[in-house]
């Protein structure tokens, strides 16, 4: 819908309405020119130069937006300023919408239509920011007096007009007119050499056919001497030249060379007396060292023997410091050992005086005796049941006897 009524108010204004800010840009560079602008503000904040088309969009330039927007609070600022009201110049870290704000609000005291939101300056470039910089720059200018007006232009006299007028001067002969080249619209008073040529060749014609009679001339000669005069300005040739051409590279090479030797011998001077400069200083600093030197030897020979002294020292630290920590070594694995043994004997020692292992001898020998007891008490338990079964037996087989008439066996065969 923006794309739309963008493009159905460019086809009301004309095509040429996307250009119109560039103009007005250019248009603003100049007026800021006349305010002195690079002085009050660019030097002021240490800026660079703005460039011709600087307001006009961020795209065409790859310029942050932020940075144009700072750049643009600051000149309209400065401008309100220089248009007789005061106005505080506003910071980078300023809230966007009432710095906006405040300067749409200053332009509208001034009795300029504003019919754009506040949001069209928020991006630093485009038509309204140019707009506004435009406005209060021409509002700058009417109160320092100042108002662009057309040019001038004088009216010029040529020569020719003042060579019509004069009849003496037609008394020019045909070869003289023939030599004055007619001044062209853009190149004026040049001769044509390739002209002068062919009239050179004609008159050398002309001149084999001589004339039977003596010419002689019935100018004067004080009318002679004030049209060469006059016309002696005109007699110029200007040959054009070529950039390819080697003559014009080999003009170019000495003058170069005329230039680098004036030059050379500017900078040769300058350098053979900062050479001089630096061998004098140098020569300076050599007998400030050599005096230096010289004062604190005896100094710098006590440091000497310190530093020996110092070493032999560290030297003497370190074996001995050697000879600690060997002895170190073996006072920890005496003490090691030492150790082993304390806890071996106090093992020993409470076993010796513990008497839980009586104890608990006694309480295996009661256990035991318990034991003892309980088995005589299963022997006489067994051997009773074994002769039960042997008296039951021996009355079974007695029986078995009577009852079938068997002799009874011998009484030792049963024993």
């Amino acid at each position: 819908m923006g794309d739309e009524v963008r493009r159905g108010d460019e086809e009301e204004r004309g095509p040429g309405a996307a250009h119109q800010v560039f103009v007005k840009m250019e248009a603003l560079m100049e007026k800021l020119k006349v305010l002195n602008y690079e002085d009050e503000v660019l030097t002021k904040h240490n800026m660079k130069n703005l460039s011709r088309h600087y307001f006009v969009s961020s795209p065409y330039l790859g310029l942050n937006p932020g940075e144009q927007f700072y750049m643009f609070t600051i000149i309209s600022a400065w401008l309100i300023n220089a248009a007789g009201r005061p106005f505080t110049e506003p910071q980078e870290y300023d809230e966007p919408n009432a710095t906006v704000s405040n300067i749409l609000a200053e332009l509208r005291a001034f009795g300029v239509k504003v019919d754009f939101p506040p949001s069209k300056l928020k991006s630093g470039s485009g038509e309204y920011v140019c707009f506004v910089l435009d406005q209060l720059a021409d509002k700058a200018l009417s109160r320092r007096g100042f108002s662009f007006r057309r040019p001038n232009y004088p009216t010029e006299t040529t020569e020719e007009e003042s060579v019509m007028e004069d009849d003496a001067e037609l008394t020019l002969s045909r070869v003289e007119e023939e030599m004055i080249e007619e001044p062209d619209e853009d190149e004026e008073n040049v001769m044509d050499l390739e002209a002068l040529k062919l009239r050179t060749t004609h008159t050398e014609a002309d001149a084999s056919s001589k004339p039977d009679e003596i010419l002689e001339s019935t100018v004067d000669a004080a009318e002679w001497s004030l049209e060469v005069e006059r016309v002696l300005p005109q007699l110029k040739v200007t040959v054009r030249t070529d950039n390819k051409d080697w003559r014009i590279h080999v003009d170019q090479m000495h003058q170069h060379r005329d230039g680098i030797k004036s030059s050379l011998k500017d900078t040769k001077s300058y350098l053979d007396k900062l050479q001089e400069d630096i061998g004098k200083t140098l020569e300076k600093v050599g007998s400030r060292e050599k005096y230096i030197n010289n004062q604190l030897e005896h100094l710098i020979q006590e440091y000497r023997s310190a530093q020996a002294k110092l070493s032999e020292a560290k030297e003497r630290y370190q074996q001995a410091s050697g000879g600690v920590t060997e002895r170190t070594r073996v006072l920890a694995e005496i003490s090691d050992e030492l150790e082993k043994v304390k806890q071996e004997m106090e093992e020993k020692g409470s076993s010796m005086s513990d008497g839980a292992p009586v104890v608990k001898i006694k309480q295996s020998l009661t256990k035991l005796k318990q034991e003892i007891v309980q088995m005589d008490v299963r022997i006489g338990v067994v051997e009773h049941t074994l002769l039960q079964a042997k008296l039951r037996e021996k009355s079974n087989m007695t029986r078995d006897m009577h009852a079938t008439n068997i002799p009874e066996p011998a009484t030792g065969a049963f024993s």
